[in-house]
């Protein structure tokens, strides 16, 4: 094969690809797109609290079932700490509910966290919302993968 058909067949490649991660509605993500495309979702957003943190990407281990006690020792967190279990769409309620004083920002935000969480929905089961710690808390958003890898996005709180 002459290299110029061999790049022509590269790039189509990439296309290709490329186009499956920008139909987020309809495509199930290939697990390196998976967590490129939560990151991508999630650049720009922060958790509003007494602080506001960023939201970022978390990739966890393979394991069996989500639940407090995975989610402490994946993240390395004293076992100690208190851990909340929140339901998923009640995390989300908040963020993504459109309030009647929105302006052009507030709703283009709403959106963008109606994004992530149907992509969280779309490629992850056993969703999950952990709160740990008191007062300075980590909050972790995740579920399970095709390969039961926990995944999904953290952040951190503030709530006295």
């Amino acid at each position: 094969m002459s290299k110029n058909k061999k790049q022509k067949k590269e790039k189509s490649k990439k296309l290709e690809k490329a186009e499956k991660v920008t139909d987020r509605e309809n495509a199930d993500l290939p697990q390196d797109n998976l967590i490129e495309q939560i990151k991508s979702s999630a650049a720009g957003l922060y958790y509003i609290s007494e602080t506001d943190a960023e939201i970022s990407p978390f990739i966890g281990k393979q394991t069996e079932s989500v639940s407090g006690e995975v989610i402490l020792s994946q993240t390395k967190s004293a076992a100690g700490l208190p851990v909340e279990e929140i339901e998923f769409t009640k995390f989300f309620a908040r963020l993504t509910e459109i309030q009647d004083w929105f302006g052009v920002e507030e709703k283009n935000t709403a959106e963008k966290y109606l994004l992530l969480k149907k992509i969280l929905e779309k490629n992850l089961r056993d969703l999950k919302v952990f709160k740990i710690g008191k007062i300075q808390l980590d909050i972790y958003v995740v579920g399970l993968d095709a390969e039961n890898r926990l995944l999904g996005i953290k952040t951190k709180a503030v709530e006295t």
